[in-house]
């Protein structure tokens, strides 16, 4: 299998699990039980972990805090800032209209509890205008909360100068970085960001294991009411092999991200070069070249998305059509997929939104990946306008 859904999820890197397995055959001690070698095993090595996390994205170490996933994470940005006394007085919040779900949702579920939620649009390729941001920030405005790169299109936002907008407005900034992390340089300090999601599988690291970055000064209630881990942020035991595995996994990519994503780029341009040239009626999505390294997204006249998916996964290939998170959703009458939020938003229209397809690749996919699936797609795509009764009237 050439695994090309890797926006969704990466392999994990061989160093990460050799760097866990200790942490579930041996040292399996609490960390929160000091008094003896077991637990401050685990203690020290979550300390590390999150000392690599920071170096990560150039934060401070004590303002890390480990979650489950980036839903968790993104949900304890945002409803832990609404939710505490001392933004009593503030009930609007800016999002994109390009959002997760598990942004999206949070912000529909804040809109049944008085506060007021403002979506800007996108342009074509993907991109909030700096400019709308600024016209929207309103003196009751609490949280802006704008994703950094966008999984199902690929395009990356100008995070600096939003936040930049956000900072001279005295607003409180969020950056979902889960598509980003790993792939591209972030720093907390240049996107001048409050709070950041990010998560482990996304760069080569384990499931199970996320984090939230929160600025000095900014007031989070937490989502949990337990116990004192993660500073109180966070109660409950920690999952301390993923959480190891992800303090690895972020050593590797501070490392080394600098010789595999260049490859990624390369190999993206490849993709996006020799498909552009078989078919009139295929179309890309997302910004062209202001977009995730291995990221490749379009969409075929004619084609649903599904029946791409399984000829390309009857030919060894695993791709993905809409986000990770939206592939189960049902329209209303339960005998097609729902549309795509963020295809619809970026202007493809309604009735072939789930046509769409997205390659993204790692650092384990090679030059012959590519040029396999530039070699199958003219016979699978030909296969399928010959079944598509929309082509046969062309």
């Amino acid at each position: 299998m050439i695994y090309m859904d890797n926006v969704a999820g990466t392999k994990p890197d061989k160093r990460v699990v050799e760097k866990m397995l200790p942490f579930i055959e041996e040292k399996y001690g609490n960390p929160s039980a000091h008094f003896y070698p077991l637990g401050r095993e685990s203690f020290e090595a979550i300390e590390e972990a999150r000392e690599h996390v920071a170096a990560l994205i150039n934060a401070k170490t004590e303002n890390i805090v480990f979650t489950s996933c980036g839903t968790e994470s993104n949900n304890l940005a945002i409803k832990g800032v609404a939710f505490d006394p001392e933004y009593d007085d503030k009930k609007h919040i800016i999002i994109s209209e390009i959002e997760h779900y598990s942004v999206q949702n949070v912000a529909l579920k804040l809109t049944n509890l008085g506060y007021e939620v403002t979506k800007l649009r996108v342009d074509d390729t993907g991109l909030v205008s700096v400019g709308a941001l600024k016209e929207a920030i309103r003196d009751d405005t609490l949280l802006v909360s704008i994703m950094h790169a966008n999984p199902e299109i690929g395009t990356i936002q100008d995070i600096e100068k939003l936040g930049e907008v956000c900072k001279e407005k005295g607003v409180i900034f969020h950056v979902d970085a889960v598509a980003s992390c790993g792939h591209v340089e972030i720093d907390v300090e240049k996107f001048n960001c409050d709070l950041l999601s990010i998560a482990s599988q996304n760069f080569y690291g384990p499931k199970g294991a996320a984090a939230l970055y929160i600025r000095d000064g900014i007031k989070i209630t937490p989502l949990f009411d337990g116990g004192f881990q993660e500073r109180g942020y966070r109660s409950g035991s920690e999952n301390v092999p993923a959480i190891v595995g992800m303090g690895e996994a972020a050593r590797i990519a501070k490392e080394e991200m600098h010789i595999y994503v260049p490859k990624m780029i390369k190999l993206r341009e490849k993709l996006w070069n020799g498909l552009g040239e078989m078919f009139d009626f295929l179309h890309f999505t997302g910004h062209p070249e202001q977009r995730l390294p291995g990221h490749v997204s379009f969409w075929i006249e004619y084609i649903e998305g599904e029946s791409l998916l399984l000829s390309y996964s009857l030919k060894g290939v695993a791709a993905a059509s809409g986000s990770a998170c939206s592939s189960n959703i049902l329209a209303e009458d339960e005998d097609e997929l729902e549309a795509s939020h963020v295809l619809t938003a970026v202007g493809v229209p309604n009735d072939i939104c789930a046509g769409s397809l997205t390659f993204s690749m790692s650092k384990y996919i090679e030059e012959k990946d590519v040029d396999y699936v530039l070699e199958i797609t003219p016979a699978i795509v030909n296969r399928l306008c010959e079944m598509s009764p929309y082509y046969n009237k062309k």
